[in-house]
């Protein structure tokens, strides 16, 4: 190993230290004054953010992986609004979720405290660059930052615009610590470092997510592929079934809560498919379908039992007639990531069922898949959509990157009266 990164981590662990023991407010002034400093060098951001375009279509990046790569105005406004927002919200820290009077007459609780430095490993998307780093400081964690080398200079540029923030509110800039070499050894290194990480959260393709899992020997929390289902059930709303359809996969196909599976039932698929066919078909959307799919239109391939597992990321559709929700449930127990999946159906019984039926960290009734976002759940920027049944689960805002501790409150309680003075 090369040290590189072993210093970094040992100056941003130290770094954590200090942002453990800052307050709320001088915490929030720190993420707004970031938010503001993206916005004054908005033009350098996107300066930067044209070489890493220029150089990913020269290196043939697909269209999916150029759009999470790109910036424009707009997107580098909604990053700082969503920098904004997570400054505003409540502070987690210091938070008291439990208070207990023990018999003895101890004071029992559980508060929040931050986990310390936190490892990001990430591809493409230069917003994560901002949205990470707000929300660690939000949690009083450091961040270790090490993006995918297809947006080195994006997200140079954007961690110099945090880091001036950090000078200017007097703190370390290594706070927010950026692996700007790209050598893919970095990140094995990372992950060894037990002794300084307290926790790696990795963000990107499938074979990403699967190096971290298998090579560190630091927690990791997995932002798992998205293969995301909308179950059509015989009493749905045709009109409103038709809407989550569209909005779920055309709106944007390269984002994780991107429907990749289409389930209907067959008492409403004469109904449903012919009109949703042809609606996904004016958006240039390719289905790939079951035989009694493939009997409603000669446009229809045939869907392999790959198609039902893939992550496509792009315009295109697995679907299949279901015999009802038993049937929709266990194909979606069989391909599922335990990511999003949505029901339309106008019964609330079948809703419930679906509910308690599927385990993933979103459940959406009669409401598009892409809703499984920090920002609209609430959250502000998100760190990453958690797949890993942990202490985190769905969308981790700034009190997912928390943990519990005891505090216990006595007047000189011992546990043993033989401890004490005769």
């Amino acid at each position: 190993m090369s040290g590189y990164v072993r210093n970094l981590a040992e100056r941003a662990r130290e770094a954590s230290l200090v942002l453990a023991t800052l307050d709320g407010d001088r915490r929030q002034r720190l993420i707004e004054r970031m938010a503001r400093l993206l916005e004054h060098h908005a033009a350098d951001v996107l300066a930067a953010n044209a070489e890493d375009m220029e150089r990913g279509r020269a290196a043939g990046l697909g269209e999916a992986l150029l759009d999470r790569l790109k910036l424009d105005e707009a997107r580098i406004a909604a990053m700082a609004a969503g920098v904004r927002e997570v400054a505003a919200q409540a502070d987690p820290l210091g938070q008291v979720t439990r208070r207990e009077v023990r018999p003895n007459g101890i004071v029992i609780e559980r508060q929040r405290v931050p986990l310390g430095l936190i490892a990001m490993i990430y591809e493409a998307r230069p917003n994560v660059t901002a949205d990470a780093a707000a929300l660690c400081l939000k949690a009083g964690n450091a961040v270790l930052l090490r993006g995918g080398s297809e947006a080195r200079a994006s997200n140079a540029a954007i961690a110099a615009c945090l880091h001036q923030a950090l000078r200017e509110e007097g703190l370390p800039e290594a706070a927010v610590s950026l692996v700007a070499d790209p050598a893919r050894e970095h990140v094995m290194e990372l992950l060894q470092l037990s002794d300084l990480i307290d926790l790696a959260i990795p963000r990107g393709g499938e074979s990403l997510i699967r190096f971290v899992a298998e090579h560190a020997r630091v927690p990791v929390i997995k932002h798992y592929k998205g293969v995301c289902h909308l179950y059509v059930d015989r009493a749905a709303d045709v009109g409103k079934a038709l809407d989550l359809l569209v909005d779920g996969k055309a709106s944007r196909p390269g984002v994780c809560n991107a429907l990749e599976t289409l389930l209907v039932h067959r008492d409403i698929a004469d109904a449903f498919l012919p009109a949703a066919l042809e609606r996904l078909a004016a958006r240039q959307v390719e289905v790939r379908g079951c035989e009694r799919t493939r009997a409603f239109s000669d446009q229809v391939g045939q869907a392999e039992e790959a198609d039902y597992a893939a992550e496509y990321l792009d315009l295109i559709l697995a679907v299949r007639v279901v015999e009802g929700i038993e049937d929709a449930l266990a194909h979606i127990v069989r391909y599922g990531s335990d990511h999003t999946e949505v029901i339309a159906t106008e019964d609330a019984v079948a809703a419930e069922a679906f509910v308690r039926g599927t385990r993933s960290s979103a459940v959406m009734v009669n409401a598009s898949s892409r809703f499984n976002d920090g920002g609209q759940l609430g959250l502000g920027a998100e760190i990453g959509i958690s797949t890993t049944r942990l202490h985190a689960y769905g969308p981790m805002g700034a009190e997912s990157l928390t943990i519990e501790r005891f505090v216990v409150r006595g007047e000189g309680q011992v546990r043993h009266e033989a401890s004490r003075q005769r």
